[in-house]
């Protein structure tokens, strides 16, 4: 793995048969990092958030998993 910093980006280099799961989760983190750097929501303000959304997903997924 070669990581560069140029003026503008940082570049990973990483081998071909780098595991894609893991390196998902890792760009994800970076995504989200780079969303809440402004963000002025308190912690429990983004727990509310995410409460209400997984709510919301369930009430529309569940019949895909209960039958």
């Amino acid at each position: 793995m070669v990581i560069e910093r140029t003026d503008k980006e940082i570049i990973f280099r990483l081998p071909v048969d780098t595991d894609i799961r893991g390196l998902q989760r890792i760009v994800n983190y970076f995504k989200y990092k780079e969303a809440v750097k402004s963000s002025k929501a308190t912690e429990e303000q983004a727990n509310l958030l995410a409460d209400e959304s997984k709510k919301r997903w369930w009430e529309e997924n569940k019949q895909r998993f209960i039958k």
